[in-house]
């Protein structure tokens, strides 16, 4: 199965979106850890206040620590606020004693891990921070060991706060984030999309300009485009040219010998016709069948030429009915009769000529070998009309349809015919981009079906 091409404009939007998103991704998980450091780092800090308050404000009286000014922060006075802060003693064994806590514990003690407690001492002084779950509460711990003056046993101080204040604040931002990310997102979508269709505006017109090149609309492309593109077009167009003046300078060479090979044959008829000797028919059958090969490659170049160079616009159904008076008047003597099925408001854009050759020549070969009835009628598509042409007749048998449409294939032997061949038609219809295809008709006779494309406009 063959995959669908993806077109130049899905290519660079689709790059641009997902570079763009992976961009963003990255953008807005980088922000989000930034955040969340630094929310972290300012809630450290104003632990490490509290804990610089405890220390200033603890004092041993006979052995007994006391805490006469306590951190301010009414939260440590809310009971079950989880911001607490305890002060006591600890031993060489991590043993805590003599403890004073804040009013938010009420007669409860905080427990630190007993390697965290380790932490603490071996920073000699500063601060040790540990993430720890306490009933249903998430705290951060602050722990600090101090030594005060005349005091022989070390005093810890800890500290803790609600982490639940900086999930929510990470979450808030992180949903602020996604909201604006995203945003973002869809205007660089937007832009991308915008961006492409402007910046590949030439491209378009340049391709609609060789689509009207093929109609016969336009004879070139316009040079005056984007810079990256002019070079092309120019190149297109002195290709363009060139291809016409050999296709017009070979038509002319073969025009040229067709003419000037008739004279001589013309000659050798003539003198042949006086010559009553077997030798002198000999000549004059080969001199009639060199005229008539003559007259077909004329006609062939000639049709060949109207397909390069004429595009006007045909009505198909004004042709087949001129057609149809016509030869039902030249074979009504004959009983023949031509019924036209349906209709068609297609044009095809080619010579008018040429069309009446190629539909005329085929009812033509109708009404000649069918058996009385011809029909004509019509199957299109959006951009394609298949006129089909059955008689009721003899018809071919499969070795003749299969070899119809053969170059130099002559059917009827005893008929020199006027007109196009069937193969001639065929190339005539390929060169406007359609074909011929013979099979049986249900007549009996023979089905011609002349594919040709079509315009509605």
């Amino acid at each position: 199965m063959q995959i669908k091409k993806i077109s130049l404009t899905a290519r660079l939007v689709i790059t641009a979106t997902v570079v763009s998103f992976v961009s963003l991704l990255a953008v807005g998980i980088v922000l989000s850890a930034i955040f969340h450091s630094s929310l972290e780092k300012s809630f450290d800090l104003g632990l490490n206040v509290n804990l610089d308050a405890l220390a200033a404000s603890s004092e041993v009286k006979n052995e007994i620590i006391d805490v006469p000014r306590s951190p301010t922060d009414p939260r440590f006075t809310r009971p079950l606020s989880g911001y607490y802060w305890q002060v006591s003693y600890i031993d060489e064994k991590y043993n805590l004693s003599n403890i004073i806590r804040s009013r938010s514990l009420f007669d409860e003690q905080l427990n630190a891990p007993k390697q965290f407690l380790v932490d603490a001492k071996n920073l000699k002084g500063e601060t040790a921070f540990i993430n720890i779950k306490r009933a249903d509460e998430n705290l951060r711990m602050a722990a600090r060991i101090i030594k005060l003056p005349n005091v022989q046993t070390p005093i810890l101080l800890l500290v803790t706060g609600d982490v639940n204040e900086i999930n929510d604040s990470i979450n808030y931002f992180n949903q602020i984030l996604i909201i604006s990310l995203v945003t973002l997102a869809i205007g660089f979508i937007l832009a991308n999309f915008l961006q492409v269709r402007i910046g590949l505006f030439p491209l378009r017109k340049m391709g609609r300009e060789l689509a009207l090149m093929r109609d016969g609309s336009e004879n070139s492309l316009d040079e005056n485009i984007a810079s990256e593109l002019a070079p092309i077009a120019k190149e297109l167009n002195a290709l363009l040219l060139h291809n016409r003046e050999v296709v017009e300078r070979a038509r002319t060479h073969v025009g040229n010998l067709a003419h000037a090979l008739k004279t001589p044959i013309s000659v050798m008829l003539n003198e042949a016709k006086t010559d009553k000797s077997q030798f002198g028919e000999l000549v004059e059958t080969q001199a009639q069948n060199m005229t008539r090969q003559v007259e077909h490659y004329l006609k062939r170049a000639r049709a060949a030429a109207r397909a390069e160079i004429s595009r006007e616009r045909i009505k198909i159904q004004n042709v087949v009915d001129d057609l149809v008076r016509t030869l039902s008047r030249l074979y009504s003597h004959e009983g023949v009769k031509i019924d036209i099925i349906g209709k068609t408001d297609s044009f095809f854009r080619g010579d008018r000529e040429d069309l009446e050759d190629l539909i005329g020549n085929l009812c033509e070969n109708a009404c000649k070998y069918g058996g009385g009835l011809v029909e004509v009628s019509f199957k299109e598509t959006a951009d394609e009309i298949n006129i089909i042409i059955e008689d009721d007749g003899e018809g071919l048998n499969p070795s003749q349809i299969k070899d119809a449409l053969r170059r130099g294939v002559r059917l009827d032997e005893t008929s020199h015919g006027s007109g196009l061949g069937l193969n001639i038609a065929d190339e005539t219809a390929r060169a406007y981009g359609g074909y011929l295809h013979l099979e049986d008709s249900d007549l009996g006779g023979l089905k011609v079906n002349l594919h040709l494309p079509v315009t509605n406009t």
